[in-house]
């Protein structure tokens, strides 16, 4: 397992859809293993291979709950209940704002070696779900803020360190930006 560097808002592979998972083996187990290492490094509850540079439909979660990861993912609402929480990005560090979400999603997919995944997730679990899922469309959760929550966050990025000095990629520190 390595950790790997996060790509921070700016990066164009963070706006791109990542491409279906279609070869399974040690290099699809060895990205689910450093998304995971990263994603603690940085104290994460989720983390898309798009947040490494790779642009592969995998996410990995850990809510203290659950842990786990899924290869080319799909949700579907289950019932119309919503959730508003926080939500923060590992590539967006220092930006944290409430987002509406399903309360409760059925999550298909495969694991790294093609077996099928299956679950229902309700909370933080299904939260990070859709938050994950957006990353493998090129989906940001600032683009799920309200207009005026929307502008101040970009404000809040602009006026950022990493963001004025053009930094698109950082090593991960521990320090964590994440749900």
């Amino acid at each position: 397992m390595t950790i790997q560097p996060v790509r921070l808002f700016g990066d164009p592979i963070l706006r791109s859809r990542a491409d279906v998972v279609t070869e399974f083996g040690a290099e699809l187990t060895q990205l689910v293993a450093d998304l995971t290492e990263t994603m603690h490094d940085d104290g994460g509850v989720g983390m898309a291979a798009p947040q490494i540079g790779v642009g592969l439909r995998v996410f990995v979660y850990d809510t203290g709950d659950a842990a786990g990861h899924v290869v080319n993912p799909q949700w579907t609402p289950i019932g119309a209940d919503e959730q508003i929480g926080p939500e923060g990005c590992l590539s967006i560090p220092g930006v944290r704002y409430d987002v509406c979400r399903a309360q409760r999603v059925a999550v298909t997919g495969v694991d790294s070696a093609g077996a099928p995944v299956e679950f229902e997730a309700e909370g933080l679990l299904a939260r990070c779900v859709q938050h994950e899922t957006d990353h493998l469309d090129g989906v940001l959760f600032i683009n799920r803020l309200e207009p005026a929550d929307r502008k101040d966050a970009m404000r809040t990025i602009r006026e950022s360190d990493w963001f004025r000095a053009g930094v698109t990629v950082r090593e991960s520190s521990g320090v964590g930006g994440g749900r």
